[in-house]
């Protein structure tokens, strides 16, 4: 039975908290669905690393080979450590490890656009121009338990991921643009006495507290704890994650000379340290003009870096507690245009799943002979975001309130994958 509120209660709670009461006994708000019903998750993965094909690979060049179709290109089919599943030629060395993947081939989503797709996947929400919905790496900083680290706990490395939304600043990735180095300006740009740094350090939280008690701006509060965590990240020895050039040469070789390799290591090396949530890009998938050598180009980048992370996590008892993703946005069309390119395609495409919370060696869904349309197993980009919140011991049916005073939820109708998951 749903209670009545007070009217003393309603002046209390203002809009926000009245949103929130409402969520509470309701479950929604005016004009919303109704919430989800919750979900029951155990943290199987304490750490996620996605691997994010920016552009949108071709399901058909990489995960879903279709031999003798007319969409077929140049590339074999091979097979690989899992039994039944065949991928491309192109990826050798990860075809040793299909025994440790689920290979998701009937994801569809109705966003072609690359913006929209890419919020979506990021999310687990329609993108809305009234509110921006903060990502899963920040959903798991905001909401679970995350471990002291003295370094930031949502890395990006190679690209810009989705960042928090209305969560605010305190909860987006901290970018590297060119992994394998250390991040800039950790030291000061020139010699500075000791003495000096901490009298400069107290004069500029004496004005920063001084402006955050006048004006009480949760701006400036932010920026003071920005300033704060810089500081403890400058000092602190676990910055040297970052780094790869303590790596052994036949390491760094493993991962590829690329900067998608490096970062891959470096993906490692910050779950080693505690980081829960890092994100690493490999752009140019979009292929609208010759698809099949730049995509071959791709896979010569992805191939060596997915298999050496998978066989570098396993052998350090790591990959037991990461969850790692293989996404793009979308994937791309069977039909070969005049640019020999693949375009847009959001009806079908695949997705690779690796590591704890997950049954390696599967393959759930499929695409018909072309590889143009799910044909069983139909999964949506909300439900592969639900599946990554579970196995991170995130329900995805966890509620905020939006500054607006609207609840969302981790995905938007989501359900976790039970099928692909241990």
């Amino acid at each position: 039975m749903i209670r009545s509120l007070s009217r003393r209660e309603l002046l209390m709670f203002g809009s926000a908290g009245f949103a929130s009461a409402l969520v509470s006994q309701l479950g929604f708000a005016q004009g919303d669905a109704p919430a989800p019903a919750a979900v029951q998750t155990k943290q199987r993965a304490t750490s996620c690393i996605v691997l994010w094909m920016n552009g949108g690979p071709s399901h058909l060049d990489t995960f879903d080979p279709k031999p003798g179709s007319k969409s077929y290109g140049p590339a074999k089919a091979i097979k690989t450590k899992a039994d039944n599943i065949q991928i491309s030629e192109h990826l050798p060395l990860l075809a040793g490890h299909m025994d440790k993947v689920a290979l998701l081939r009937g994801v569809s989503s109705k966003e072609g656009n690359h913006q929209r797709a890419q919020e979506l996947a990021h999310t687990g929400r329609v993108p809305n121009p009234t509110v921006q919905a903060p990502s899963l790496g920040a959903w798991v900083l905001k909401r679970t338990k995350v471990p002291a680290i003295d370094i930031p706990a949502f890395v990006s490395l190679g690209g810009v991921s989705a960042g928090a939304g209305f969560f605010g600043s305190a909860y987006d990735p901290f970018v590297v643009a060119s992994p394998g180095s250390l991040p800039d300006d950790l030291a000061p740009a020139r010699p500075i006495a000791s003495s000096r740094e901490a009298s400069r350090r107290q004069l500029l939280d004496t004005m920063d507290g001084e402006l955050a008690t006048r004006t009480n701006d949760a701006h400036v509060r932010a920026r003071q704890d920005l300033y704060k965590r810089a500081r403890t990240m400058m000092a602190s020895s676990a910055v040297q994650a970052f780094d790869v050039a303590s790596e052994p040469e036949a390491a760094r070789a493993a991962y590829g000379e690329s900067a998608f390799g490096r970062g891959c290591l470096v993906a490692r090396r910050l779950v080693e340290v505690g980081v829960p949530f890092v994100e690493v890009t490999l752009d140019g998938w979009d292929t609208h003009q010759n698809n099949f050598e730049r995509t071959e180009k791709q896979m010569g980048m992805l191939d060596p870096a997915f298999s050496s992370l998978l066989a570098d996590l396993a052998a350090r008892r790591l990959l037991e507690k990461t969850l790692v993703v293989c996404m793009g946005e979308f994937g791309r069309s069977p039909r070969i245009n005049g640019d020999e390119g693949r375009d847009h395609h959001p009806g079908a495409f695949s997705i690779a799943m690796a590591g704890a919370g997950v049954r390696g060696g599967i393959v759930h869904g499929s695409t018909d002979g072309d590889g143009e349309k799910v044909v069983a197993g139909n999964v949506s980009v909300p439900d592969v975001v639900a599946t990554m919140s579970s196995i991170m011991g995130l329900d995805p049916t966890t509620v905020e309130v939006t500054p607006a005073g609207r609840p969302t939820y981790v995905t938007e109708g989501g359900k976790p994958i039970a099928a692909v998951m241990a």
